[in-house]
């Protein structure tokens, strides 16, 4: 991330209205209001007129407690939006192509600054000096970190994708974090070789799983699904999986994508097989782990945490071409007001949830 000089000038936007952040405090409080009346943006930085947003589980879990968090916040980091102002060097999106004032875009979780040495070995998401859009306690010149919010003021490193015009919103908002997580994880089991006719076993019917079984399926490979609920198992097979309550094994991949059945998917793997740990992203208790097993069965074993600005275009294309066969469109259950940002999050925190509750700033 290019940080500015004190000498060098910033591109001021002000807005009329006054942008809208709906700013977490802690546990067990309410969100406040904040109203920011302008924005100063960096040469390369972006402003956005946010569409939707969606509730991640990683809010719920930050507002439960569940996580550290600095405060105060503006959570939120699955969006959709459009580009209103640019910076005065402009911007280019993932795809190489120059980003334009009203281009409708969704962007990536983290910003990364592209010249240390994990930006330059590929993990663009693990990089020395990362931030992260909806985990970054609010300040001077950057108020609006968030996708909870009528604005988001995305800073220089960021991955911007277009996206078209027709794909509904509430398709493309949970891209910017379940689907490209999904792709993540279904590319590193993967691992080059051809989908076509592998057995992968998903764990974990939320969005994230249910993406990955969409993707892997439409990829050709045959795909299972375990998750306790009926009714997530029934969404599965509408995905492109078959579902059931506990594994029939063994598979070639195994995407852990619950947090809650890491042992029982190393067990799962096949001789040779790829076991990719994505949804274990809040503490839990540790897990026995048997090496001479792992050594024996030639396991490789590896974690997927947010993607890379071309993981994000490559699920975003996905969403766009063959992946509207499956039913994305359902994914979202009730859409909220900005103003009624706890209420959504309490849905979304529900044991019969849907998938994803949408706030609507406008």
């Amino acid at each position: 991330m290019r940080v500015l000089a004190p000498h060098e000038e910033r591109h001021d936007v002000n807005l009329r209205p006054a942008a809208t952040a709906k700013v977490w405090l802690g546990v067990g409080q309410e969100h406040e209001t904040v109203a920011v009346p302008g924005v100063a943006l960096g040469h390369a930085d972006v402003l956005i007129a946010i569409e939707l947003s969606t509730v991640c589980g990683s809010d719920v879990h930050t507002v439960a407690g569940h996580r550290s968090a600095p405060t105060p916040l503006v959570l939120g980091h699955e969006s959709v939006g459009r580009i209103i102002a640019i910076g005065d060097d402009g911007v280019k999106a993932v795809d190489g192509t120059e980003l334009r004032i009203g281009d409708r875009v969704v962007w990536s979780v983290t910003v990364s600054c592209g010249d240390c040495d994990r930006c330059m070995a590929g993990v663009t998401q693990k990089c020395r000096t990362v931030q992260k859009y909806g985990h970054e306690r609010i300040g001077p010149r950057w108020e609006l970190t968030g996708g909870f919010a009528t604005h988001a003021h995305l800073r220089a490193g960021t991955s911007i994708v277009r996206v078209p015009e027709a794909l509904p919103a509430t398709v493309l908002a949970p891209a910017s974090c379940a689907t490209a997580t999904a792709w993540a994880a279904v590319s590193r089991g993967a691992g080059g070789h051809v989908l076509e006719g592998r057995r992968v076993l998903v764990y974990g019917a939320g969005l994230v799983g249910l993406s990955a079984v969409a993707i892997a399926a439409d990829a050709g490979a045959e795909v299972t699904v375990v998750d306790p609920s009926p009714v997530r198992r029934a969404f599965a097979q509408r995905f492109g999986g078959t579902a059931v309550t506990a594994s029939t094994g063994p598979a070639d991949i195994v995407i852990e994508a619950s947090g809650h059945a890491v042992a029982e998917a190393i067990a799962a793997a096949d001789v040779g097989g790829t076991v990719v740990l994505v949804g274990s992203v809040f503490p839990g208790e540790p897990v026995p782990f048997d090496a001479e097993d792992a050594v024996r069965r030639l396991l490789t074993i590896t974690g997927v945490h947010n993607y890379t600005g071309r993981e994000l275009a490559a699920a975003a294309a996905f969403l766009t071409g063959t992946g509207r066969a499956y039913p994305f469109t359902e994914a979202v259950g009730a859409v909220y007001p900005l103003a009624e940002v706890d209420a959504a999050i309490t849905a979304a925190s529900a044991p019969d949830a849907p998938l994803r509750v949408g706030i609507n700033p406008r």
